[in-house]
């Protein structure tokens, strides 16, 4: 990994910087901090370190002299500057000094992570092939195919990238696997990752790389969604074992690839319900495709919004009141309840996990035996309120901040208004930017994609139930380009909203 050194005389601003980026996502490490530019270069002298990002103003020694004197050792340092002032003559002077970026504070965030991006690039490119160590290589690509399995790479990019890491991304189909080995250990995934890539060298296009999670993931080309996978699984099975390995569906490959990442993760947690099993296709998980069906009979989103609430009471009632209703209705049999309350298990699951970042499978052991075990209606709405009370409880234990709350009430209560990290600010007397870095460290997105998500499961709300034309519903959740409502519908749901429209 590159490493990275913060200086500013605002300590909430380095704090806020450390929070604010997933450096590891960039293959960077923050090694050190300092207050003033002496202290720094003080540091930098005995730390390694590749960029540099720095305020201007300080004490005892600036920005711009910090860069020169720090340089002079490690002449190829990268160096940011962050400024309140907006003067072109310090611009000028960080130009001659060649400067990655002049970012005026507060700190546009997706600047700044675009600027890192950028000179961990140069620093990768600026090494001979015969010094670039394979283990950059490997951060590189983890970063850019993860990005594009969560849809946050543009085409253009991505194909600069898959040149550079020799990634030919042309088969018509793909599809993704995933493994997972629990308890976690790194010396075993990087040893696993090492034999995948020698096994499929010359083999196949199939690129095994790491996400966030700690999973390894391999994305495989297929000639037509109907190909084998005996071979590609029997591979798996003998280099990952005994990680659990689990399959996404095949999907067009650079259009809708993301969308076998996300059923490949999601199939991983049906070894809860059947951890016998070699292997997890989602194909074969009927309850998985059941509950992928628009009519599935419960209202996840409801659901989702008391567990974010910590709404024990009501979310317990909702529950037993939506198993009495199920129960009744014409044609339902024990068996689809069955699959209802193991589906809802899982979607507790992971959505616990994607608010806390970390698993906790303990919690959920307990009710997937109970639902497994169940012979009555009773005993399924039991287990399913039991976990999502464990879930609630776990979410107590980590307390948010009285201002992210009253963010996201804003959201729920106003998400068509014309909502902004600095009107927020403004109201609730906190600077915008250090806002931001706070509901992102505390929700786990930014502000941005949150409200984008809210907005959006509210339109498809409407789009189940009302008559009124997309663009008008576009307005009702706050989005007045209607151009725009399309790509983030697009983004989160994977088809058009008119296409969304016509399914129901």
């Amino acid at each position: 990994m590159f490493k990275v050194f913060l200086v500013d005389d605002e300590p909430f601003i380095i704090e806020g910087l450390m929070d604010a980026i997933d450096w590891a996502a960039f293959g960077l490490e923050i090694v050190g901090s300092a207050e003033n530019g002496q202290e720094a270069l003080e540091r930098i002298r005995y730390t390694p370190v590749d960029i540099l990002i720095t305020d201007i103003s300080m004490p005892f020694l600036n920005g711009l002299d910090l860069i020169r004197q720090a340089r002079e050792p490690r002449p190829d340092l990268k160096a940011i500057i962050l400024s309140g002032f907006n003067e072109f003559d310090y611009l000028k002077e960080g130009l001659k000094l060649g400067i990655e970026n002049y970012l005026l504070k507060p700190i546009n965030v997706k600047e700044l992570q675009d600027t890192l991006r950028n000179a961990a690039d140069k620093l990768l490119s600026s090494r001979s092939d015969a010094r670039l160590l394979q283990s950059n290589v490997q951060i590189m690509r983890d970063n850019t195919l993860y990005r594009w399995m969560n849809d946050r790479i543009s085409e253009s990019e991505l194909a600069e990238r898959a040149e550079l890491l020799g990634l030919s991304l042309e088969a018509p189909y793909g599809i993704v696997a995933l493994l997972r080995r629990e308890p976690f250990d790194i010396d075993a995934q990087e040893q696993a990752l090492a034999q995948l890539a020698a096994a499929f060298e010359g083999r196949r296009q199939a690129v095994p790389f790491r996400d966030l999670d700690g999973d390894i993931v391999v994305l495989a080309e297929l000639s037509s969604p109907d190909e084998d996978r005996t071979e590609l699984a029997r591979t798996l099975r003998r280099i990952g074992a005994p990680a659990r390995l689990s399959f996404g569906g095949p999907h067009p490959l650079r259009s809708s690839i993301s969308a076998s990442y996300r059923e490949a993760k999601k199939a991983q947690e049906f070894f809860m319900i059947d951890p016998d099993r070699d292997w997890i296709d989602y194909e074969d998980t009927l309850p998985l495709k059941k509950a992928e069906l628009v009519d599935f009979p419960i209202d996840w989103e409801g659901y989702r919004k008391l567990l974010v609430a910590r709404d024990k009471e009501k979310l317990s009632e909702a529950i037993a009141a939506d198993f009495e209703r199920l129960r009744a209705m014409e044609g339902m049999t024990p068996a689809q309840l069955q699959e209802v309350a193991l589906e809802l298990i899982i979607r507790f699951k992971m959505e616990l996990k994607s608010i806390k970042h970390a698993d906790e499978p303990e919690l959920f052991a307990a009710g997937i035996g109970q639902a497994n075990a169940a012979s009555h209606y009773a005993e399924l709405s039991e287990a399913v309120r039991q976990v999502a009370g464990r879930c609630v409880d776990s979410l107590a234990k980590d307390a948010r901040s009285p201002v992210v709350l009253q963010v996201l009430s804003e959201i729920q209560e106003h998400y068509a208004d014309d909502l902004s990290l600095k009107a927020l600010g403004a109201r609730f007397h906190i600077h915008p930017v250090y806002l931001g870095q706070l509901f992102q460290k505390e929700i786990g997105e930014s502000f941005t994609e949150h409200i984008n998500k809210y907005r959006i499961e509210q339109a498809k709300r409407l789009l189940k139930t009302s008559a009124l034309k997309v663009h008008d519903i576009a307005r009702q959740v706050g989005y007045w380009e209607t151009g725009y409502f399309y790509k983030q519908f697009k983004k989160f749901v994977g088809i058009s909203p008119t296409e969304f429209k016509g399914l129901h």
